[in-house]
């Protein structure tokens, strides 16, 4: 997996994005629900947000969270993502509060209502799980190791091979338990 977080700019993309459109540091606080302090570590390239305050940003800011993954603004009915063509997101201390990285497996196409990913869980205790939410549903298919999945007051152990849909507007978290868990993730968010 090739470290590209660095072309990819996550922040400068969010700055510039809400300067295009006339919002404060303040406004886009008030709009995802975020801190002013959290948006300007991001704007900064100082953290790496989670999939769900990146959500949550690209709503405010009217893109679809592939906005942020894509080299160009191909759009096509099909796009094809070769396994040599796939990033993630750099590992390191910048991104070890959340707990998990993530590539983006269908970054080139535009416009579209789901987003997948794999997602890479490292093994933490449970009072170090980071909870996220969002509008929308999800899918998590676990294809190696063993994870726990806290949601609400649900907890849930799932190994190599089990899969769990989920409404995302509830706080959800997991860790990867006995080493590091690799799933695939699909986010489905509505119009």
């Amino acid at each position: 997996m090739k470290d590209e977080l660095a072309s990819l700019d996550i922040g400068h993309q969010v700055r510039s994005l809400r300067n295009r459109r006339g919002l404060t540091l303040q406004d886009l606080a008030d709009l995802t629900g975020l801190s002013k302090p959290n948006l300007s570590q991001i704007e900064n390239n100082l953290v790496t947000p989670p999939i769900a305050t990146l959500l949550k940003i690209a709503t405010a800011l009217g893109v679809s969270i592939g906005h942020f993954f894509q080299a160009n603004n191909q759009d096509s009915s099909m796009v094809v993502t070769r396994k040599t063509d796939r990033y993630g997101v750099a590992k390191g201390p910048h991104i070890s509060h959340i707990g998990y990285q993530y590539e983006p497996l269908a970054y080139p196409k535009v416009d579209k209502s789901m987003e997948p990913f794999i997602v890479h869980m490292e093994e933490r205790e449970a009072d170090a799980i980071v909870y996220n939410n969002h509008k929308g549903e999800e899918f998590l298919y676990v294809l190696e190791g063993r994870l726990e999945f806290r949601c609400g007051e649900n907890v849930v152990v799932l190994e190599e091979g089990d899969s769990l849909y989920f409404d995302s507007i509830v706080p959800h978290g997991y860790r990867g338990i006995g080493g590091p868990a690799k799933t695939l993730v699909v986010i489905y968010k509505p119009s």
